[in-house]
């Protein structure tokens, strides 16, 4: 008989259990509590959409798309039959390649898992129509990620983001210092003080081209002397040079042209007055002139953020004006800025440098000692009232003897043990027992309710 065998996660994704499942709530709900105070609300899209999508928006020159996604035919498409390939590989009369040709021919929907939220967003801008709702368009996401790439520390092929964007007709800096204000509080709220904002403002169509053309100038010259990937990028996309993390061309990248001195006058005073907002709303940044994104619709300001006790890949947010997207997807001229947060690595930073969350998070307030038969019909009736009123509680299936009762609790981390038995039941009172340090007192149902739920108030269990 063969042994059975034990499934795993696949490599590159992992579960993600309590209590570390907490600590992304509490994140997660931080992100909805701080955005919705600047007026977000969540949209939630599919986490696949048409290959092309990516493909333009993100572009086909990327890593992203040409090595990272997961994309995939349409399985439902009804050409896809094998018996309707078949017939038609034999029309063509070669049954061994006709299959291919006809696939190939077939012009299939191909479908790709999400790598990013962006596309998506701007997508379900567009054809729901909200560029005629009043104002800019304020939506954050939350959700899983996709992309084909080598599992290490932080990074995984299922991963997750929150993200924002503001979509409208206003590219005004106010708005992007406001966005960038809203995810330092966020930053803060959840912990993350050891942070650094960096900024940086790539131009725009009329005087970016020009520097991009200088810098491919540049480094056609020191081609010799970087690796495959920094050449192969100099046709293609040179601004991604810069993005370059290789020791050996660190001191060539320094020596380039740096976009500031390629700004045109719009730009220079968008950015001048970009950080003049940042300094009004009191947010610490740092310029960084390689912060750049390779693409042609991203315009001006471009940020990231990065916190402590992530090593070298310590990025945990990066975003930027785009206002040529929602143009390149079909839909009509709209200004757009927006940010993407690694779930996984911001959290990972949390638990690297607090130790403390695990003390901080919610946990068991009650454990129901009941015994005997009398009592169980209490314990159930206590322990419903207990959880209407949000007091988090356990209540053992079955008898259990005393001290194993109170063994169990402790070992669930409950703060009380509601000691329930047949004289508890006969006196209409209950034994509630601190754990910490063995307090005992008697109270009646409502003293009971009313003690427990103020002590729910004051610690958040």
């Amino acid at each position: 008989m063969s042994e059975r065998k034990q499934f795993r996660a696949i490599k590159g994704t992992r579960d993600i259990l309590p209590p570390d499942s907490a600590l992304w709530n509490r994140v997660e709900g931080a992100a909805r509590d701080v955005f919705a105070n600047y007026g977000f609300g969540e949209i939630r899209t599919p986490i696949f959409e048409e290959t092309e999508l990516f493909a333009r928006s993100i572009g086909v020159e990327t890593d992203v798309v040409g090595k990272e996604m997961f994309s995939f035919f349409d399985p439902f498409d009804s050409r896809l039959r094998t018996e309707v390939l078949i017939e038609e590989a034999r029309k063509r009369g070669s049954r061994a390649t006709g299959v291919g040709e006809v696939i190939l021919s077939f012009n299939f929907e191909e479908i790709t898992l999400r790598p990013e939220a962006t596309a998506s967003v701007c997508r379900a801008y567009i054809e729901h129509g909200m560029h005629t709702l009043p104002g800019n368009v304020k939506l954050y996401y939350i959700g899983p990620m996709f992309r084909r790439e080598r599992p290490q520390k932080g990074r995984y092929r299922q991963f997750y983001q929150i993200g924002a964007e503001v979509l409208g007709q206003s590219d005004a800096p106010a708005i992007d210092a406001e966005l960038i204000e809203m995810l330092m509080v966020f930053f803060r709220r959840v912990g993350l003080d050891q942070t650094t904002l960096y900024i940086n403002s790539i131009g725009d169509k009329n005087c970016r081209p020009q520097y991009v053309e200088s810098l491919r100038e540049e480094l056609r010259r020191v081609k010799d002397q970087l690796g495959e990937d920094s050449q192969r990028r100099i046709e293609t996309n040179p601004l991604r040079v810069l993005d370059s993390k290789v020791p050996e061309e660190q001191a060539i990248i320094e020596k380039l042209p740096r976009i500031a001195d390629h700004l045109c006058a719009e730009c220079r005073d968008h950015f001048v007055k970009l950080k003049q907002e940042l300094k009004m709303r009191g947010v610490k940044y740092d310029e960084n002139w390689r912060l750049v994104r390779g693409l042609d619709y991203y315009t001006r300001t471009t940020f990231e953020v990065t916190a402590a006790g992530l090593g070298s890949q310590n990025a945990v947010c990066g975003g930027g004006r785009y206002d040529g997207l929602v143009e390149l997807l079909g839909g009509p001229p709209t200004k757009g800025i927006g940010f993407a947060i690694g779930s996984d690595r911001t959290i990972l930073s949390i638990q690297e440098g607090h130790p403390e969350w695990k003390r901080e998070l919610p946990g068991l307030a009650v454990f129901v000692a009941w015994m005997g038969a009398k009592a169980y019909p209490a314990a159930v009736q206590i322990a419903r009232k207990l959880r209407d009123s949000g007091v988090s509680v356990e209540l053992p299936a079955e008898e259990m003897k005393f001290k194993k009762s109170l063994g169990l609790a402790d070992k669930l981390g409950a703060r009380y043990a509601l000691i329930i038995g047949e004289d508890e039941v006969a006196s209409a009172t209950y034994t509630l027992k601190r754990l910490s340090d063995a307090e005992q007192k008697k109270l009646g149902e409502n003293d009971l309710l009313e003690y427990l739920e103020s002590e729910r108030r004051g610690t958040g269990a």
